[in-house]
């Protein structure tokens, strides 16, 4: 196995191919999510809450890799649209739990059919979809950043 020269030419960036590929499936969702009047980062964490409901923002931030700062602005609206409730763990007043309702719920089976048209559109075998999703994984874990300790 070779390794690639460095190069400073876009096409050959591999960042610039997942920021591309990034945005192409994004946009591929798009016409689909606002028929759901959903965004993209919305139906995330509604994927989160349909495979483990009842989760306190920290858990749902963690699993989504994301922070409070951009989660509770998204939930505050998926609250407004009904989809979930938010109300402070009575066990831990610093805690708010995120729960689906049965709108929030509902919605998970229009979800599976944009599953679907990913996996059709991509038209990929089930080993070449299982194959770049694990290197996907593989990327995000290579590359992820861990401050140091001190």
């Amino acid at each position: 196995m070779t390794t690639p020269a460095p190069s400073v030419l876009l096409d050959d960036q591999i960042c610039f191919a997942l920021y591309s590929a990034s945005k192409a499936v994004t946009a591929r969702y798009r016409p689909m999510l606002d028929d759901m009047g959903l965004t993209y980062p919305q139906l995330l964490s509604l994927m989160v809450l349909w495979e483990t409901d009842d989760l306190s923002v920290r858990e749902l931030c963690d699993r989504l890799d994301l922070d409070s700062g951009t989660v509770s602005p998204m939930l505050k609206r998926l609250a407004a649209l009904g989809v979930i409730t938010r109300e402070r763990d009575p066990e831990d007043e610093r805690s708010v739990r995120i729960r689906l309702t049965d709108a929030g719920r509902a919605l998970e089976l229009p979800a599976c059919g944009l599953s679907q048209m990913m996996i059709d559109v991509l038209g990929m075998t089930s080993e070449q979809f299982a194959d770049l999703k694990q290197t996907l994984e593989l990327i995000t874990e290579r590359t992820s950043f861990s401050p140091p300790t001190r």
